[in-house]
């Protein structure tokens, strides 16, 4: 019989992107309290996956991995799962994809899929998107499910400190960007600098296939 918590929660929601993902298996919730208490009180990491309704990728995943009911077995018992609109909630994917170039050194993209700490909402590993099987040169999401899980589990402390250092840099830059000052100017050109190395200029783009619009990185 399922319970009252082994259900997802998108099915009263507002956007069609959510509604998109009514019936998968996976439980989703939208970004609410109700999740990040439920993420408190169980101790589970968030999977967090920001999409939009026009994103060919977030559809390609969500066929792979969230319709699929081993997938979505293995999302259900090791995370709370929330899925987000980013045209509905564009301050959630502004600083979940600011968080992503900081962990990962590379540029966002959509579906964006982060795991976070459930006490501090910080995340300690993300990417964009991530395949059922291992193939592009990125891993498996299967595989990454219950690797993720296994770190949470036995490294926290070395999690905590990561997350301290990355909450740090939030801070620093969220003072920076109020302020026209030289730290702005060198945050740019640093900026710039690296998006510059990852320009592909025989085929456009930045990086190796598979290439995702960075609409974020650009602006």
């Amino acid at each position: 019989m399922e319970r009252e918590t082994d259900r997802n929660r998108l099915k009263d929601a507002s956007s069609p992107y959510l509604l998109q993902h009514a019936d998968n298996p996976v439980h989703w919730y939208p970004w609410s309290e109700e999740a990040l208490e439920r993420a408190r009180a169980l101790d589970k990491p968030i999977l967090l996956s920001i999409g939009y309704s026009a994103c060919h990728w977030c559809h390609v995943m969500a066929h792979e991995s969230f319709e699929d009911e081993e997938t979505a077995t293995l999302m259900n018992e090791h995370f709370v799962n929330i899925k987000v609109d980013r045209e509905e909630r564009p301050d959630i994917d502004k600083v979940y994809q600011l968080s992503h170039h900081l962990l990962t050194q590379q540029g966002g993209g959509w579906p964006l899929t982060m795991f976070i700490d459930p006490q501090t909402h910080i995340p300690f590993y993300g990417g964009t998107y991530f395949p059922k099987a291992a193939r592009y040169g990125l891993p498996g999401f299967v595989e990454l499910l219950l690797r993720v899980a296994a770190v949470y589990r036995e490294k926290r402390e070395d999690l905590n400190a990561q997350g301290q250092k990355l909450k740090a840099m939030l801070d620093s830059l969220g003072t920076a960007t109020g302020n026209s000052t030289g730290a702005d100017t060198a945050l740019l050109d640093r900026a710039r600098s690296q998006l510059a190395e990852q320009y592909d200029a025989r085929d456009g783009g930045f990086g190796a296939a598979p290439k995702f619009a960075m609409p974020l990185a650009i602006e």
